[in-house]
């Protein structure tokens, strides 16, 4: 899994909005977001994290990669 904190994620739209983001890099990829805790999870067998964290970045958030 990969983790990211996303501090600038606010509301619905912006959880939608990683949501399509990540789903272009890897469409099988699983998403999970916690909103209140700014946390993205990502599960992706063909997706780098640097790419899951550009992608994030196009679609206008600041991801900080988290431990695993």
């Amino acid at each position: 899994m990969i983790a990211f904190e996303v501090n600038d994620m606010s509301c619905g739209h912006c959880v939608g909005a990683i949501t399509r983001a990540v789903k272009e890099a890897d469409q099988d990829a699983t998403v999970r977001i916690d909103l209140a805790a700014h946390r993205v999870e990502v599960e992706s067998a063909a997706a780098s994290p640097d790419q899951l964290a550009r992608v994030i970045e196009d679609a206008g958030y600041t991801p900080v990669p988290l431990p695993a």
